[in-house]
This record gives structure tokens, C-alpha cells and sequence, in this order.
């Protein structure tokens, strides 16, 4: 009895142990936006903050790199998130999600329910990208726990073992305090993206984009981004305009559907907007 007690003890530990385990070697990639940015290319998401599955899928099969689902400035749920993604499984857009905070219960859920990437606002404390990084990868890299959710049916049986290596984490700098911390927070091992979100820097600091005080923050943070190897990342208006930035964030769909509208009925879409200029956000004419 004793030996067979040990017997199904060691079993346990072996079990256990490959379940916690990391893979010994690198394992599936499923996340495109991690394999085209390593590939030098630049990836754009549209931003969804309407929790309608029929619009999701539409932004999702559009010809998006990735789907920015925005939860920090909208009523999107996690329920209402969780069936946009799983109704869209299978479409070319990854979906990332802006959290409202990087909390242990945001980043668990949104990883939980197949998020391929978390988009951490306003970050202004190198603990808050700390916590994301912990929150939304197995040990031994962090501390997310084994939960329930759509992961698997979304990612694939093996999540397991390859969800570390594939969900990416973005920390948005909006404030001369975040600024300030560009360097220490683009060093941390975990962090991919880097991103300036221009109109809420303008509106921190008072300055407009193209003013030298603003273009000194962006270069500040541009500058100690690629100097950790990271990507870094604005708005799409600034696409066609700055050198050396990879990933962007596109409109709504409202805004989206608005111009398709306009070009529709033979008027000039997106019409009044500076080149290179991001519109601000919550602007928009109704």
C-alpha cells in the first residue's frame, strides 16, 4: 500500500509539474501581431467600444492587424467582450483589450477570455506594468492562476504551455509623468509596446502636437523605447508622418462608419483633419 501510495504520489508531482512548467523549447505562435512586428512590419487596430458582436466581427474580418476592444472609456462588459471574441474565434484581427486598470481581476478576466494582448492606460507607476505582466502570465513568469474562460476553445488545447509566449502587453503613456518613467518602463522585461497616445499628452501637458515642448515628450519616449528594443506606438494619423513606429491605433467604428458615409453619398471622408495630426479624442461632431 505504501508504495503504491508513492507511486500515485509521484504521478501527481509529474502531472502537476508538467502542468506548471513552462515548454522547453519555444512552443505555437498564434498571436500575428507578435510575428509580423518581429518580422519589422507595422500592425494597425480598430478600436470597437460599441459591445455589439455584429460589429466586432465586421472590424475583425476587415483587414485589422488587431482589435483595440475598449474597456477603460466605454460600457463594454467583460461579458459582452468575452461573446465578441469567441463569436469572432478564427478571424484575422487579434483582440487586445484596453483594461480599465491594471488590477488582478481586469487582466485575469481579459486574458481569460482570450484576449492576445492587454493595452494598460494611463500609466504613471512602474508597478501598475508590473502587475499586468504578473497578472496575465502562468508562473513561472507570473502569477495568473488556472481559471475558467474561452481561452481554449479560442487558442487551442496547448494554451497552457504557450499562452506566455504569446500574449503581449502595452503600456500607454498619456501624462509628463508617464514620460518621465519612459526609460525604466520600456526596460522591463514583459513590456512589448510602448505607446504615446497623443491627444491625452496634449491635453496633460497643455501643449499641442507640432509645439516643442510636446515633440520633446514624444521624442523622449520614442527615443528610450527603441533603445530597449521595443516597439513603440501612437496613433494611425501618425502612420504616414513619423519614422520608426510600428504599431497604431485606428478610429471607432463609429467614426469608421461615419466616413464610409460620407464617401458613400460622393463627400470627402475623415474631411478637415491635418495631416499627421491625431483628431482628439471625443471630439467628434454628432
Amino acid at each position: 500500500m505504501k508504495q503504491l501510495a508513492l507511486s500515485l504520489a509521484l504521478l501527481g508531482a509529474t502531472i502537476l509539474s508538467a502542468q506548471e512548467a513552462p515548454p522547453d523549447k519555444p512552443g505555437r505562435i498564434f498571436n500575428t501581431v507578435k510575428t509580423k512586428l518581429a518580422a519589422g512590419k507595422q500592425v494597425v487596430g480598430g478600436t470597437v467600444e460599441v459591445p455589439n458582436i455584429t460589429t466586432y466581427c465586421a472590424m475583425a474580418s476587415s483587414g485589422y492587424d488587431y482589435i483595440w476592444i475598449e474597456m477603460q472609456h466605454s460600457p463594454i462588459t467583460y461579458q459582452d467582450a468575452a461573446n465578441m471574441i469567441f463569436a469572432c474565434k478564427g478571424s484575422p484581427a487579434m483582440p487586445f483589450v484596453r483594461v480599465p486598470d491594471a488590477t488582478e481581476g481586469d487582466i485575469q478576466k481579459a486574458v481569460d477570455m482570450g484576449a492576445a494582448g492587454i493595452i494598460i492606460p494611463m500609466v504613471e507607476d512602474l508597478q501598475k506594468v508590473r502587475n499586468a505582466i504578473k497578472f496575465a502570465k502562468y508562473p513561472p513568469v507570473g502569477k495568473r492562476s488556472q481559471g475558467g474562460g474561452n481561452y481554449r476553445a479560442i487558442w487551442g488545447d496547448d494554451y497552457r504551455q504557450i499562452a506566455n509566449e504569446n500574449i503581449m502587453i502595452v503600456a500607454m503613456i498619456e501624462s509628463p509623468a508617464g514620460v518621465k518613467l519612459a526609460e525604466e518602463m520600456a526596460a522591463i522585461p514583459g513590456v512589448d509596446v510602448i505607446f504615446i497616445a497623443s491627444t491625452d499628452l496634449a491635453s496633460f501637458s497643455g501643449l499641442k502636437q507640432g509645439d516643442a515642448g510636446y515633440e520633446a515628450l514624444v521624442t523622449k519616449v520614442f527615443d528610450a523605447t527603441l533603445k530597449a528594443g521595443k516597439k513603440v506606438a501612437g496613433p494611425v494619423a501618425w502612420q504616414s508622418t513619423r519614422k520608426g513606429y510600428t504599431f497604431f491605433q485606428a478610429p471607432t467604428e463609429a467614426t469608421l462608419i461615419k466616413a464610409a458615409v460620407k464617401a458613400s453619398m460622393g463627400g470627402t471622408p475623415m474631411s478637415g483633419e491635418k495631416k499627421g495630426i491625431a483628431p482628439t479624442e471625443g471630439s467628434e461632431k454628432h
